[in-house]
């Protein structure tokens, strides 16, 4: 009895808990069936859809002008469905002969079992339109975007480029590549649980959305008449490289940036005769290949620290200034050496420059004179204007990769390197650091940003950014600014830079010719940093010549590719010359084409040069026959022009 009501009270228990789960599930369809269906019925709808991406336009780059620099060019990528594909031999066979790739590389992919497989990106679209005119079962032709530069090789470096999935590799399309990207759309194709698509089932599209504009301070005709001036001294003396940087010293704006040779930005990654030099591209590894890209994508404007010689006199004449050391009467005495501790350091006129005040000395870029107001400096007040001029950091330009100074440190700094650091030597900095420091010196004292990126604007040309840069003021007083003015155009107008003048141009500037590590190698760089109008200067030019053949000094060689520059872009951005009247009697004199002196002997160049000019004629070296000379021949000059001849 007490069992079968055992039972009972078991089964009514059992039916119980059956009863409130068919409840509890009944609920839940409901819930499903009323409040998330369409939830429900979206991740169905997913899980037989498949997507496929579309490539936003990147934005487009501009330079000062609103010149196109980088664009971009409609191109295909060509993809397979392994399920939807019905005769993969003609596919196979098609493709591998429309895209020029190997019938082996195309098999494995159509074998491949995936949802899709890329086959080629970046097809020409005349090229895409064949494929897609076959109709071939399972093959897409999806529209895509390639970059493309409109020049080629302008500002290689400067500029940078793409991969293949439109991302920046280097320069600026990296440095804005968050701006320029866009954001990708996509196609979604309903297919069957076994990956086939549904005939006449309409795909959905979401479009992309194209990328932001970048404008820039780059200036293609400044750009191209630096790019100009620098290959002809690139060939001229055999360098291993020219650079040139062109910057406004007021705001920091980079109208140009030359590193010849430069690459073709449309073929990347296709080394240059340059870099290649001995080596045939078909044997290099892949890692010697590398090596050799990452060497022709290297921008030494940023990339690279030099001792940077003479030029970096101008800090030191501004440092002396602005302590009040040294005053522009102040005499000093030139041997042709300084006897510095225990060394004896000289000066780059062997017989020495003999009495001459503080002007001369800058003019005669005379080491003694440096070494000795260097001393009066002393190291610890000389590292402070080092961080007043923005040598201790990096410039903040808006590139990737830049690198930063190496200098002494306070306590390892003697006599001998404080003598040395006083005309460029014994510490290294970039040479838009140099640029940097310059622009302070003679700008009134304002510590600018060099940059090229200016302002940020959307596909309907509405500026959504405008790009701001650190400045400092007061690093040096504008008194010293207006003296470093003076001093540097009489270098030009009477000393080491003549070579750069230009009549009309008022420029400022400075010679330099630094010695590469390891000493006594034979491997120099030339250089000139120049500025105009000196009193209000408006445009700075660094012109460096790496390892030239031959004469080596940046008053000789460097100095006049600056000229050039100036003469040819100041009039294009505004600067009309200002002629003295000297400068106007010196244009009534009739020109004539300099003769070729080399190979002559002494005396009979002396004889020829007398005949045509009532100039001055300077010999360097102690040889019996000519080498080289400046100007070189059939140059048009005036008939009172000087002229230098090297000897052997």
């Amino acid at each position: 009895m007490h069992f079968l009501s055992y039972q009972k009270r078991g089964l009514l228990l059992l039916l119980t808990l059956l009863l409130a789960g068919m409840l509890v599930i009944c609920g839940r369809l409901a819930y499903f069936m009323i409040f998330v269906t369409d939830r429900y019925a979206e991740r169905a709808k997913e899980l037989h859809e498949r997507e496929r991406s579309i490539k936003a336009e990147r934005g487009l780059i501009y330079d000062r002008n609103g010149v196109v620099i980088a664009d971009n060019k409609p191109v295909c990528t060509i993809s397979v469905i392994h399920n939807q594909i019905t005769n993969p031999e003609e596919v196979i066979a098609k493709l591998s002969e429309i895209l020029e790739l190997s019938p082996e590389t195309v098999r494995k992919r159509v074998e491949k079992y995936s949802s899709i497989e890329r086959i080629k990106a970046n097809v020409p679209k005349e090229t895409a339109d064949k494929i897609r005119d076959l109709n071939l079962d399972g093959v897409m032709v999806d529209e895509d975007y390639k970059r493309f530069y409109p020049y080629g090789t302008l500002a290689s470096r400067v500029l940078g480029f793409t991969g293949s999935d439109n991302q920046g590799i280097i320069g600026l399309e990296v440095e804005y590549d968050s701006y320029l990207q866009g954001t990708p759309g996509k196609i979604l194709t309903l297919t069957t649980a076994h990956g086939l698509e549904i005939e006449n089932a309409a795909e959905n599209r979401v479009e992309p959305i194209g990328g932001n504009h970048l404008h820039t301070s780059l200036d293609v005709v400044v750009q191209q008449y630096a790019e100009q001036a620098a290959e002809k001294v690139y060939e001229a003396k055999g360098a291993n490289r020219v650079s040139v940087i062109v910057m406004n010293p007021q705001n920091g704006e980079i109208y140009a940036m030359v590193n010849i040779p430069e690459f073709d930005l449309n073929a990347p990654y296709t080394l240059t005769e340059a870099v290649l030099g001995e080596n045939a591209a078909e044997s290099l590894s892949s890692e010697k290949k590398n090596e050799l890209l990452n060497a022709m994508w290297r921008n030494p404007c940023i990339n690279d620290t030099y001792e940077p010689g003479s030029a970096f006199k101008i800090v030191t004449a501004t440092a002396a200034l602005e302590e009040g050391v040294v005053s522009l009467s102040d005499r000093f005495y030139c041997p042709g050496y300084k006897l510095v501790e225990d060394r004896t350091i000289r000066c780059h006129k062997v017989g020495g420059h003999g009495s001459e005040d503080f002007k001369q000395g800058i003019m005669n870029s005379c080491n003694p004179v440096f070494m000795e107001i260097g001393a009066r400096i002393g190291a610890e007040r000389f590292l402070y204007y080092y961080d007043r001029l923005g040598l201790t950091s990096r410039t903040g330009v808006d590139l990737p990769g830049e690198a930063n100074s190496i200098l002494h440190k306070l306590e390892n700094i003697k006599a001998v390197e404080l003598a040395t650091m006083s005309f460029g030597q014994s510490f290294q900095i970039t040479p838009l650091q140099l640029m940097r420091a310059a622009s302070a010196a003679v700008n009134g004292g304002r510590l600018v940003t060099p940059h090229f990126g200016v302002t940020v604007e959307n596909a309907e040309g509405v500026t959504i950014k405008t790009l701001h840069y650190e400045e400092t003021k007061g690093a040096v007083s504008e008194k010293t600014s207006r003296t470093m003015q003076e001093l540097l155009e009489a270098v030009v107008a009477e000393g080491t830079g003549k070579r750069a003048y230009v009549a009309g141009l008022h420029i400022g500037g400075k010679t330099a010719t630094s010695e590469k590590l390891p000493r006594r190698s034979g491997r120099y760089i030339a250089s000139f940093l120049g500025f105009a109008p000196a009193a209000d200067p408006q445009v700075m030019v660094l012109v460096m010549i790496d390892e030239p053949e031959g004469i080596y000094y940046g008053g000789t060689i460097a100095a006049p590719v600056a000229g050039e520059i100036f003469e040819n872009i100041l009039p294009y951005l505004g600067i009309v010359p200002d002629y003295s009247e000297k400068e106007l009697e010196e244009f009534s004199l009739n020109k004539v084409a300099v003769p070729d002196f080399t190979g002559k002997g002494v005396k009979e160049a002396k004889t020829e040069f007398a005949a045509y000019s009532q100039g001055e004629l300077y010999l360097i070296g102690e040889g019996e026959r000519v080498k080289e000379q400046f100007p070189l021949a059939g140059e048009e000059v005036n008939e009172n022009s000087d002229l230098i001849l090297y000897l052997e």
